[in-house]
């Protein structure tokens, strides 16, 4: 056997040894420890006796994986090995993006989130209760890590198109943040998931002998926001400057949150901005393709709440730099809610609504307004399926030579249409994307590729500008020059195809670009807290994390 060298022995003495070193995620690499390590780590006897590469590891994980029998049990299998050794995890989903994306966020994450209770194997994150009113900073005093900059936090009110899950609603944060890391390469000790416990009207899940949050109708009013201004504030004591992601809260806390917090800390809404700057980015692509002016659509909304207000209002900001005045570019964009249209006589609309309420005559259903307002582009955020229907599409194929088809909602189950009825019932002149992927279709001996508006092409590469320039605030700018960026990763090649977005297996380059221009724009602003670098995309890669084994020794 080797024996211990005494440099060895120097930077290994306040290293985490032998079982506690095989129990920390983000320092264990289980059997390739080598020789040397195992000698200075006390690890001897505690692993099998010969070293393996992480080449081989990949292996061993992947052929694991695909013998798994279906997706929830691959997801709890990908959780797993998260749990144990994150670096591995991220080098398999590196190398495997477009194969595992969909399992370790949208859609499956949805369904993990239904049955979180019942497959629960391991604690992940923070969860602060409404019980926890007056010892928040108590709480986060808990989380080990001394160096935070990035929280994704939900309330578990509104998790994708599945309503309140409550506490269960954890797997979002933890999702997020892994794309965090998988996508942009932000460090996955600087990253922490929080889940608001505050009940949950879920009647089904209060029922549930599993059911680990919180056994109480949802608390709201001043007691629910003095649980957030406690949070927002304890986390900031503790993590100057830190990030703080609000995910999947219901539309009558997300917008106040924003606005509330927006300009007092580093902060931003995913489920309203990210999904915006996605979506303009899908739009900047299929005007490329048919050749069109962003001043020149019409859109219409299926959905009012948090992802229709948010694409509507950058599409009006990008409007306006563009030298729309405000009002003509908000009259670009209609909304269709439960009731119909959205026009200025409705007396029952609540305040994010109103900017959209148009001086017109009402349409009751979405057909009725196609047929009025002769939308170039229909983009459904309802969280309600087959609401595209073929008189729908077929409405639209008849009034634009190349509609603008965005079908939003997740998970999968919950799209408004499949990508087969869009090209189906457009005669393949759809210009389609989804929130949730589709697999190709194959239609009168013409291939079609569906393309997945995805929130991860943008809010990571966003996060990792905003960690890197430590940035004092996030502003729509930043969305929207994410947006431009995105678009301009769409090759002329792919467009020919029919993409509008670049394909997953190149979205950590994606995401360094858009970093970038984030953090280009913090600069600009004079938010950044960081000195001016030289080379922005250089500086950038400097922050990113790359999934390879370090030496201890």
């Amino acid at each position: 056997m080797t024996k211990r060298s005494t440099s060895a022995r120097t930077r290994t003495h306040n290293f985490p040894h032998g079982a506690d070193l095989l129990h920390n995620p983000l320092l264990n690499k289980g059997t390739a420890f080598t020789e040397e390590e195992r000698d200075a780590l006390g690890l001897h006897g505690l692993l099998p006796p010969r070293p393996t590469t992480m080449d081989e590891q990949v292996i061993r994980v992947t052929s694991n994986y695909r013998e798994k029998p279906n997706d929830l049990e691959r997801h709890i299998f990908l959780a797993s090995l998260l749990d144990r050794n994150e670096t591995l995890f991220y080098r398999v989903v590196v190398d495997n993006m477009e194969e595992l994306m969909p399992i370790i966020y949208t859609p499956i994450v949805g369904l993990a989130c239904q049955k979180y209770g019942h497959i629960f194997r391991r604690a992940r994150g923070l969860y602060v209760g409404i019980e926890d009113h007056g010892r928040v900073r108590d709480v986060l005093a808990n989380w080990p890590q001394a160096d935070v900059r990035a929280i994704v936090v939900t309330d578990g009110e509104r998790i994708l198109g599945l309503g309140d899950l409550g506490a269960n609603g954890m797997g979002i944060p933890i999702g997020k943040l892994s794309l965090y890391t998988a996508c942009a390469g932000v460090h996955p000790a600087l990253t922490l998931p929080v889940t608001l416990d505050v009940g949950t009207e879920n009647t089904s899940l209060l029922e549930d002998a599993l059911y680990m949050g919180l056994r109480r109708r949802r608390v709201r009013g001043a007691d629910y926001d003095a649980l957030v201004e406690e949070f927002v504030t304890a986390a900031n004591e503790r993590w100057p400057g830190v990030l703080i992601q609000f995910e999947d809260f219901g539309n009558q806390n997300a917008f106040r949150i924003l606005e509330k917090y927006r300009d007092r800390v580093c902060t931003f809404n995913d489920d309203i901005q990210g999904t915006s700057a996605v979506t303009l980015a899908g739009i900047y692509s299929a005007l490329r393709i048919n050749k069109g002016e962003l001043k020149k659509q019409r859109f219409l909304f299926l959905g009012a709440g948090e992802a229709g207000v948010g694409i509507a209002d950058l599409i009006v900001s990008a409007l306006v730099d563009q030298g729309v005045p405000q009002d003509e570019a908000r009259r670009q964009c209609w909304l269709v809610d439960s009731k119909g249209l959205v026009v200025k006589s409705r007396n029952d609309l609540v305040s994010h609504k109103l900017p959209y309420a148009h001086d017109a005559t009402g349409a009751p259903d979405l057909l009725s307004a196609i047929r009025a307002l002769k939308p170039t582009a229909l983009i459904g955020v309802s969280g309600r399926a087959a609401t595209f229907t073929r008189d729908v599409l077929e409405a639209m194929a008849a009034l634009n030579e190349r509609p603008i088809i965005f079908a939003l909602s997740n998970p999968t189950a919950n799209s408004e249409c499949t990508a087969e009825e869009a090209y189906r019932w457009t005669g393949g002149r759809a210009l389609f994307a989804s929130g949730s992927p589709f697999r190709p279709v194959l239609m009168n001996g013409n291939h079609f590729v569906p393309g997945q508006a995805n929130n991860a092409y943008v809010f990571p590469g966003i996060a990792l500008g905003i960690i890197a320039s430590r940035t004092s605030r996030v502003t729509n700018e930043m969305f929207a020059v994410a947006a431009r960026t995105l678009a301009k990763q769409v090759s002329d090649q792919a467009l020919a195809d029919g993409l509008l977005f670049p394909p997953l297996s190149a979205i950590r380059g994606v995401s360094v670009k858009i970093a970038a221009a984030v953090a280009g724009v913090a600069f600009e602003r004079k938010l950044a807290t960081v000195s001016l670098p030289r080379d922005m995309e250089a500086f950038i890669r400097e922050h990113v994390f790359e999934p390879v084994y370090q030496s201890y020794v």
